[in-house]
């Protein structure tokens, strides 16, 4: 298997975010040959508007994170859950990349390996976040890992003073699934690129 690049977002623009944390640990665990890459320009996206996505309209936030989805092996995306669903930003930056009016430009989603993680203090996790979010990938036609399933309820006892992931069973969640995410995308590779 050659090189593969994870592109991970945060759906939190908090500091400290233990769903950034999250993805720090993705990074940690990732097998051999894998880089993890954390995008961080969520919070430069501005508000959809389709009057001006197009490729010449686009605001330059949007247009790189089209271009990172696009060159990106897989997508990792860590959610917490707001009012029982999707962050607005996360979502917000999901419809830029979810689109092709012209038809001449490739849709970044389409196809795409995704996996799912989400971190909550409550004792549910992000189940209702990751359920909402799984729907939109059902429509952007992108190929999701369903199991196994990283939901971590009661997040502030997963994670040590300095932020990383110290729970052992999560950690072990985390690498089966970013296992999983990678073989989808090795998968994907032309045949001439697999050893």
């Amino acid at each position: 298997m050659n090189h593969l690049n994870v592109l991970a977002l945060s759906g939190s623009l908090r500091t400290g975010s233990h769903n950034t944390a999250l993805l720090h640990a993705a990074a940690e665990l990732a097998p051999e040959g894998v880089a993890v890459d954390i995008y961080g320009g969520l919070r430069a996206i501005p508000p959809y508007d389709m009057d001006l996505d197009t490729p010449d309209a686009r605001p330059a936030a949007v247009r790189e994170l089209r271009e990172r989805i696009t060159a990106a092996d897989a997508l990792l995306i860590a959610t917490p859950e707001f009012n029982y669903s999707i962050p607005g930003v996360l979502k917000n930056a999901i419809d830029w990349v979810s689109t092709d009016w012209t038809g001449t430009e490739g849709l970044p989603l389409h196809r795409k390996p995704v996996a799912i993680v989400g971190a909550s203090p409550s004792a549910f996790g992000s189940v209702r976040a990751q359920l909402a979010l799984r729907q939109v990938f059902v429509w952007t036609d992108s190929d999701l890992v369903v199991k196994p399933e990283v939901m971590v309820f009661r997040s502030h006892e997963r994670f040590d003073g300095s932020g990383r992931l110290a729970d052992p069973v999560t950690r072990e969640l985390l690498s089966d699934l970013l296992g999983t995410l990678v073989a989808k995308a090795a998968d994907r590779q032309p045949a001439g690129a697999r050893r």
